[in-house]
Formats: structure tokens, sequence, C-alpha cells
């Protein structure tokens, strides 16, 4: 088994077609021209930096693999066990994409675009594991799943969460809502709305929002994009564009609290308030504002 995600890519292109036909020639426009260019060539970038890191990350998990507490075979419950502790870290990567810059850095990307569409799904980073995210997952050859397992599990939560990046779809059935993540629920993750900020984590089961505090309902069609948006369709700019910022944030910053700060710090977070976090605008919008009495 092993990376099966190329495997999908001619779905991903036939559906991507029927949608983009749909909005061609339907009343809601989903796809424009520049934004389409860039996200499909952020997919391709993403491909061809996986065929570096993902043999890094393999190695890394069979070394791992070796100090195994106990061999959990793929029998149909042992599937079960490896698709809910992928998705489980996955959860955790996820969060800590949003709320650590250094891993904000490449996650960006994937949010990046303002419409919201299949193609969207293939706006991937070209730095994700390279810059280590996939030691989220390091604990799953330690307890016993085989690496090339792993791998298949990763790559079925990817084809998974392909579907999910669309607007066509709206809210299913109450039970499949609870459970799963659906494009309803994906949706509110790629608003920029302060309401629908860092939520709805998950890969395949929202049961892991519920769990810890992350899930909110889509009341209101989000606004997709990002706070601050990078307002650029060039695919380069787009996957180094957070990184840059980064650097200069460093540059700049006076002391070496603040330089760290702005590397493995939140998002928006800044020495001199000039910008705020999720968390502080969240409690700005909730302080009673003020309001002068007429005269």
């Amino acid at each position: 088994m092993g990376d099966i995600t190329n495997y999908a890519i001619p779905f991903f292109l036939f559906t991507l077609l029927v949608e983009l036909s749909i909005s061609l020639y339907g009343k809601r426009k989903f796809y424009t021209t520049n934004d389409t260019f860039a996200s499909l060539s952020m997919g391709i970038g993403s491909i061809v930096a996986s065929l570096f890191s993902k043999g890094i990350k393999f190695t890394v998990f069979t070394f791992l693999y070796t100090y195994r507490i106990v061999d959990i075979p793929m029998l149909w419950w042992g599937f079960i066990l490896l698709l809910l502790a992928d998705d489980f870290a996955y959860y955790w990567f996820h969060r800590m994409s949003h709320r650590m810059r250094y891993f904000w850095a490449s996650h960006v990307v994937h949010h990046s675009s303002q419409k919201y569409n299949l193609s969207t799904a293939l706006r991937q980073t070209w730095t994700g594991e390279i810059s280590g995210s996939f030691m989220f997952y390091a604990w799953m050859p330690l307890v016993g799943f085989e690496p090339i397992w792993i791998l298949t599990a990763q790559s079925t939560s990817l084809i998974y969460q392909y579907w999910i990046h669309t607007e066509m779809i709206g809210k299913l059935p109450r039970r499949v809502e609870f459970i799963f993540n659906t494009p309803s629920h994906h949706r509110v993750h790629h608003g920029s709305d302060l309401k629908y900020l860092d939520m709805n984590y998950a890969g395949i089961l929202i049961i892991w929002d519920r769990m810890f505090g992350t899930f909110i309902k889509e009341t209101d069609t989000p606004r997709y994009g990002l706070v601050q948006n990078i307002n650029t369709y060039n695919p380069v700019r787009i996957a180094f564009i957070e990184w840059g910022a980064v650097i200069k944030d460093v540059w700049r910053a006076p002391g070496l609290y603040n330089k760290i700060q702005y590397v493995f710090g939140p998002p928006g977070w800044s020495h001199d308030g000039s910008t705020l976090t999720t968390d502080e605008m969240k409690a700005e919008s909730e302080k009673p504002h003020k309001t002068t009495s007429p005269t």
C-alpha cells in the first residue's frame, strides 16, 4: 500500500472539471481562472516536494518502528485502529498548524484562496513535511503501526478531505453531520470571519472537535481566505510569503524572547500589539463598547 494519493488524481481532475463546468454555465461562480491556476500549481508543486519529504518521513518512521511496543496486525480491527489513530494525530497536527506560526507558515498556503471549490483542496503546502509536521504522527510507529500503513492512512485522510471542499453540497443528514467532517463543517474552517477562526480542525471525524471544544456549526456563509489576504496568484510567492514574513519579523524584533515568539507563538502575535492573535481579536470583540449619551 503506502501513499495512494496519486491513484486518486484522475478522480480529482474529473470531479473538478464537473464542478468547473457547473460554475461556468450556472448562476453561481465558484471558480476564477487565476485562482484555479494558483491552486493547481500549488498541488503540482506539493507532489514534487513530497518525492523528497516522504522519503525522510518513511525513514524516520521505520527507525522508530524498530522500538515499537507491540505489533498491530492489519486485520479489520487493526485497520480501524489505524484510521482512528491517524485521524486523532491529524486533528492535533492541524490544530497546532493554526496555533503556532512555525507550522502556520506552511499551512497558510491552504487557506490563501478566497474561493472555495474542489481546486482549493489541491492548494497544498510545499514545505509542510520538510519543516517536520510529520512528527505529530511519530508516536504511531512506536505503538506498533507499520510505517507503510501509516502512509496509507494519511493518504486515505487526504483523499477523504478532497470532497468536502465544495459549496455545492449543503448540510447532510444530522447523524452524518454529527460524526463526520462534511462540506458544511469544513466551509466554516476556511472562513475568515472572527467567529469561525480556528474552529473545526477535523480530518475525517468531526467528533474530535466536539470532544476538545473546537466545533462550531455553519450558520452564515463564510468569507473565505485569510484575515489579511495575500492577494497574489504567484505560486512561488504563495508557498513562501509567510516564511519571508517570519524572517522579517524575527530580524526586526527586539530581544531574544520576542524573536522566539515570532516563530513559535501564535499567528498574529506581535510584541507591540500592531497585529493580534485570534484569541486577542475574539477577546477584543467581547469587550463592552462604550457609548456616549446624547447631551
